[in-house]
């Protein structure tokens, strides 16, 4: 069963609320609320990407204005080193929204690398890998 996408948006602004809390301090402080920039978000380990459109969302939940360069999709095998995106706009957008988009594509990329290894490991088998019903909250 697939999540629509208000209720992904809801999981997002929970997430939000619960990084930023009273807001983000430090980018604040030291940030100039019209400063432009670029920003990349690079593989930190070889493995398949996953959460791709929920990174996009957090950063348009942030600011609609960011603007996004996907240069990898879901279910790409990346290097440590692979750049997957850059997010482009006001710096302190980026760096409100990036532990976010982080937190959940590190999440879905490990269950992804995790489950692309099972699967490596049975090929030529007759078994399958099957999803449980089993949920994170």
């Amino acid at each position: 069963m697939q999540l629509i996408e208000a209720q992904i948006e809801e999981i997002i602004d929970r997430a939000l609320a619960e990084d930023l809390g009273w807001g983000d301090i430090t980018t604040e402080a030291l940030i100039s609320s019209d400063q432009q920039g670029i920003a990349s978000i690079v593989a930190k380990e070889q493995g398949i990407l996953a959460g791709i459109d929920v990174a996009k969302t957090v950063f348009r939940r942030v600011n609609p204005e960011l603007k996004m360069a996907v240069l990898l999709e879901d279910g790409a095998k990346v290097d440590s080193g692979s750049i997957i995106t850059k997010v482009e706009g006001k710096v302190a957008s980026i760096l409100k929204a990036e532990r976010v988009a982080l937190n959940f594509l590190q999440r879905l990329s490990g269950i992804a690398s995790e489950t692309n290894r099972y699967v490596k490991m049975v090929e030529g088998l007759p078994v399958h890998i099957m999803d449980t019903r089993k949920t994170t909250p």
